[in-house]
């Protein structure tokens, strides 16, 4: 099951000990965001087909990722948009909001972004989540853990359902955004995060609450 088809909590301000699945929203009507890479081909890792290596972050880029908006394609990105190359596409303000809550935690590359018009439209980075943390405790969590030697890590958290995750303080530090190598691409985040990020005004971006009371 996908994150968008879970139990969202966006209302309610998160308490101390929330846990989250950050996500691109896509509950609303329409035919998405119309921008893609145009010079993809020459930013590519071959064997990969898309920019964003399987051990995550950025490959060295012979040139700046050139984003082209066609407006027959879908609409102007929110502040976040997923997933284009295997990363999100962020806004500036997200960018600098992101870094605020945890510098460590994301790896960002610069874009050039044209409108239909020829004229430069407003600054977007290529955004990745690069820490990865083995934290969830297995043994007080809630969750079905799938056993198969058909995953790179050997198994795999299903996340779907009535999901209940307990993280590792000590694993965890001062992180507040990361991945583990057992969800895919499922990025986690606590309630300072949610906290920092929400009545910003910030569009695209949904909480998925891992943590029930």
């Amino acid at each position: 099951m996908s994150a968008a088809a879970m139990q969202t909590d966006t209302q309610r301000v998160p308490k101390q000990g929330k846990f989250f699945i950050i996500d691109t929203d896509i509950r609303g009507e329409g035919p998405g965001h119309g921008v893609v890479i145009a010079n993809e081909d020459k930013l590519l890792s071959p064997p990969r087909l898309i920019i964003r290596p399987e051990s995550g972050g950025f490959p060295a880029m012979p040139e700046k990722p050139h984003l082209v908006y066609d407006p027959d394609a879908g609409d102007m990105p929110r502040d976040l948009e997923a997933s284009l190359s295997g990363y999100w596409l962020v806004s500036e303000p997200l960018k600098n909001a992101l870094e605020t809550v945890d510098p460590q935690g994301f790896a960002f590359v610069a874009c050039d972004f044209t409108l239909p018009d020829g004229t430069p439209g407003p600054q977007r980075f290529l955004c990745d989540v690069v820490r990865e943390l083995d934290a969830v405790d297995e043994e007080r969590s809630r969750l079905r853990v799938v056993v198969s030697d058909e995953y790179d890590n050997g198994k795999y958290y299903r996340l779907g359902g009535n999901v209940n995750l307990v993280f590792k303080s000590d694993v965890l530090g001062a992180a507040h955004v990361f991945r583990t190598p057992y969800s895919g691409d499922f990025v986690f985040c606590d309630w300072v995060t949610r906290n920092a990020l929400g009545g910003h005004g910030f569009t695209g971006i949904r909480f998925i609450d891992m943590t029930k009371d």
